[in-house]
């Protein structure tokens, strides 16, 4: 099977991979004409598609997400990489692949990412908190296991969210330490659950977002995680209005710092400085591997990443 890293101007390719989205769009052409816009995926990257001979038929057979098989060449267009499709079609259980095979995950398997998560939750002195976190998780489900963290920003995977979380826990232990004046169960609490509302904010399946859900179009994760807080504090009779718990939907409401990333107030608190902080750096830096590890094999030089500015990175050797 060829990787999608490796493919190469001319190429001629047959194989399997993943349909990862298929919009019906047409040409410039009078009249114009039906195509089929795609992005196919595999464990090394993604590249997308053309087929430009799509019938009714095909526009209704084919979306994501798939495993299909396809037959086509790789061409440049624009000093990308593009894939002319000249037949495809779904793949079936006598081809032998599972559509698993063919999705990028975690480097880390989801067990035992969900596994540290709860176990850092454990370690928070705050029996308040513990509580809020358990209301989450038994609200989040099993989706921990299998959910990305966004769209296409950044931990775009199979269990990324998850991943997300643990390395940024990971990253708030050494400042933590670090920094000792810093309350840690606030942090930690913080970590854990700034983006899990992502689980309702996203359709997902298989890691790939397919859409945003209706609440999360019209509320958004962060106001929802600050929601689950209040719902979990009247549950369990605390005092929604105690610092406690304003404090801790405050680092929810400010983590992204902005208001035009989503937030409602930028951070006014050490803690909630720190989570921002750390979630930029981990979301900046995943993005910056994804781009390196996904970039086509002849190339020296990413495409524009929108997480980072929309620059180019350059791989340097022995990367």
């Amino acid at each position: 099977m060829t990787l999608i890293q490796s493919f190469t101007e001319g190429q001629e390719v047959t194989g399997y991979y993943l349909l990862k989205s298929s919009m019906v769009k047409q040409t410039n052409s009078t009249p114009p004409k039906d195509y089929l816009d795609i992005i196919l995926s595999d464990t090394s990257g993604e590249i997308t598609a053309k087929y430009w001979d799509a019938s009714s038929t095909d526009k209704e057979t084919f979306f994501a997400p798939m495993l299909v098989k396809v037959r086509g060449v790789v061409q440049l267009y624009r000093e990308r990489l593009q894939f002319k499709v000249n037949k495809i079609r779904p793949a079936t259980e006598e081809d032998g692949y599972n559509i698993t095979d063919f999705v990028r995950s975690a480097p880390v398997p989801p067990n035992d990412l969900v596994y540290a998560i709860k176990t850092a939750a454990s370690t928070i002195q705050d029996t308040d908190m513990q509580v809020i976190i358990d209301h989450c998780f038994n609200k989040v489900g099993d989706k921990l296991m299998h959910y990305p963290a966004a769209k296409g920003m950044h931990h775009a995977f199979y269990a990324g969210l998850a991943y997300h979380m643990v390395r940024m826990l990971e990253l708030a232990e050494f400042v933590c330490k670090q920094r000792p004046f810093l309350n840690r169960d606030l942090l930690v609490a913080g970590i854990i659950l700034h983006d899990i509302a992502k689980t309702e904010e996203l359709t997902a399946e298989l890691g790939i977002v397919s859409e945003y859900s209706f609440t999360g179009k019209m509320l958004g994760h962060i106001p929802l995680a600050a929601s689950w807080i209040t719902e979990a504090a009247t549950i369990y009779g605390m005092d929604v209005n105690s610092e406690k718990i304003v404090l801790l939907q405050h680092m929810i409401l400010a983590h992204h710092n902005l208001p035009e990333w989503g937030s409602t107030v930028q951070p006014q608190i050490p803690e909630a400085l720190a989570l921002h902080l750390i979630d930029q750096m981990d979301a900046k830096l995943q993005a910056a591997e994804d781009a390196i590890a996904t970039m086509p094999s002849t190339e020296n030089w990413t495409t524009p990443v929108r997480a980072l500015e929309n620059k180019a990175y350059y791989r340097a050797k022995g990367n």
